[in-house]
């Protein structure tokens, strides 16, 4: 829980009008609430669900960033005090063996049961889900948040959901006829909310009711591994419920407030929110965030593999990155692959120089001041990640001490010491380019004519002072692409960036000769004229 006994009637004025969509959600919130007598004194609860059924991943980041970053500016602009619950569906059933984890074959004999009964493949926890769950604790404690994490086997088991599900038997008509006309013929013969633990097997049935009592709290049921009819409590760990009415369960039991999802459970977020009002309860506030996509614009699926995970976004690029990444735009849909890494690390370091330069509305506005939430520090690159990028591709560098010794030529007294946020993103391009760019690298031999215009180019940087500004070199590379009568420069460009970097696109040219040394560019020229460029790489 966060209080925030030092709450900015100054800045939440600003909150009032600023146009982040952290803000626009925290307001709409706000208002929302104030209709609501009876959250004038409580805390404000923030959820975010995860299913254990498999490792955290990089939806899992972004629903809680993203959530993060919206109770961050509730709690500016309003001063009220929040808590963000964490909330491991663990009592769920295990449907499938995931493909990624170890002694599958024993695992499969566990189908069906609640993931807190099923042995922990990697042994190093009681169970699968308490494995996953540690996972999760440490994955979400690494980023630093500010979460209670609670487990549904616990709060079943325990006690903590019995009254809310006692509500959900009392309700128990309204609530099946909410789901049914949702289903088909097949399903609907067979629907009930409640899913009894098989007292022999243990697993979690689903099984048609033959009966139930809502003063006694107990429902009937035909045993499919006996053919005998049992009787239980709905309480005390005894049953579970089926997701949708699970989900709307618990936020009648925990009083959620506010809550996103996926655009994929648009019709899930619907169906609950009408069995929490039959609960006596208010829904929720959230929204639906797009869903994300690979390079190709396909829908991201775990079965086929073409997703990034958090963990390999952290092996190229900063964890402050990947916010920003999950800040921008997430009600539309954006392509994560791998080339997208570079880019927003260029981006976020072009928000985080910003800072300082422009008055506190302003900064309400920019990304950094939701990552950090509300204490960006100022920070500037001499170098961008993108040309560092470049640079380890020419040098084939293995380690950061060869991008070192161009970056101290281009920028004397800049050191991994006075720097170290720089030396960071040094190890992240030498590292993408040996696993992202150098399996892929492919130069391109020059044609007579080009050789004739790379010739020009030569001379013309051999002409050129070694202290000469990057704008007056990039201003040279154009006139000699002006003189070589290319109708659109951009095939000029497109031309030294096959030739001499060995891909399709490339930096700021002039920038990048800069930094490499105009001598090293000249002889980089030299070798492509005389076709050295493969031999020049390795």
């Amino acid at each position: 829980m966060t209080n925030w006994p030092n709450f900015n009637q100054a800045i939440a004025n600003l909150a009032n009008d600023a146009k982040a969509w952290p803000f626009v959600e925290a307001r709409s919130l706000a208002k929302r609430l104030e209709a609501q007598s009876y959250h004038a004194k409580k805390e404000i609860i923030f959820e975010t669900g995860y299913g254990p059924s498999g490792l955290p991943h990089i939806g899992t980041f972004g629903e809680v960033v993203r959530t993060s970053m919206i109770r961050y500016a509730f709690e500016v602009l309003t001063g009220r005090k929040t808590r963000l619950i964490c909330f491991s569906d663990d009592m769920d059933g295990l449907r499938k063996v995931p493909d990624n984890v170890p002694n599958q074959d024993e695992l499969s004999k566990f189908l069906e049961m609640p993931l807190t009964s099923v042995p922990d493949p990697f042994n190093t926890h009681n169970s699968f889900g308490e494995h996953n769950n540690a996972r999760l604790r440490v994955f979400l404690d690494n980023f630093g948040f500010d979460y209670e994490f609670l487990s549904s086997t616990e709060l079943y088991q325990t006690g903590r959901f019995d009254s809310a599900l006692l509500d959900v038997l009392l309700n128990y008509e309204k609530i099946i006829n909410i789901i049914l006309p949702t289903l088909g013929p097949e399903r609907k013969a067979t629907y009930s909310p409640f899913l009894p633990i098989c007292p022999h097997t243990g697993k979690v049935l689903q099984v048609p009711l033959t009966g139930y009592d809502k003063e006694a709290g107990i429902i009937s049921y035909i045993n499919p591994f006996t053919s005998d009819e049992v009787t239980t409590q709905v309480t005390g760990g005894n049953c579970k419920l089926q997701w949708k009415a699970d989900w709307a369960m618990r936020w009648h039991a925990l009083g959620v407030d506010y809550e996103i999802s996926g655009k994929d459970l648009i019709d899930s977020v619907t169906l609950s929110s009408k069995i929490v009002a039959a609960l006596g309860s208010i829904p929720p506030a959230g929204f639906s965030y797009e869903l994300f996509l690979d390079q190709n614009g396909e829908k991201i699926s775990k079965s086929k593999g073409n997703g990034l995970s958090v963990e390999e976004w952290l092996k190229y690029g900063s964890p402050e990155s990947l916010s920003l990444f999950m800040y921008s735009q997430p009600k539309r849909a954006k392509r994560l692959f791998f080339d997208i890494i570079p880019k927003t690390v260029d981006e976020y370091f072009t928000h985080i120089g910003k800072i300082g330069e422009s008055d506190k509305a302003s900064e309400l506005e920019n990304p950094t001041w939701h990552i950090h939430r509300g204490n960006p520090q100022k920070s500037t690159l001499p170098v961008s990640f993108n040309l560092l990028l470049n640079l380890a591709g020419v040098c084939a560098a293995e380690d950061n001490d060869v991008i070192w010794s161009y970056v101290r030529q281009y920028a004397p007294g800049v050191t991994s010491k006075t720097h170290p946020h720089l030396d960071t993103l040094i190890g992240y391009a030498v590292t993408f380019y040996q696993d992202r760019v150098r399996p892929f690298k492919s130069y391109r031999l020059a044609t007579h004519t080009e050789k004739v215009h790379l010739k020009d180019l030569k001379d013309a940087l051999s002409e050129m002072l070694e202290d000469s500004t990057s704008e007056e070199i990039q201003n040279r590379v154009y006139a000699i692409g002006r003189e070589a009568n290319y109708e659109n420069l951009r095939d000029w460009f497109s031309c030294l960036y096959q030739i001499l970097l060995g891909q399709t696109e490339g930096p700021r040219i002039g920038s990048f000769f800069k930094l490499y040394g105009l001598k090293a560019s000249i002889n980089l020229i030299e070798d492509a004229i005389n076709d050295r460029m493969e031999q020049a790489d390795l």
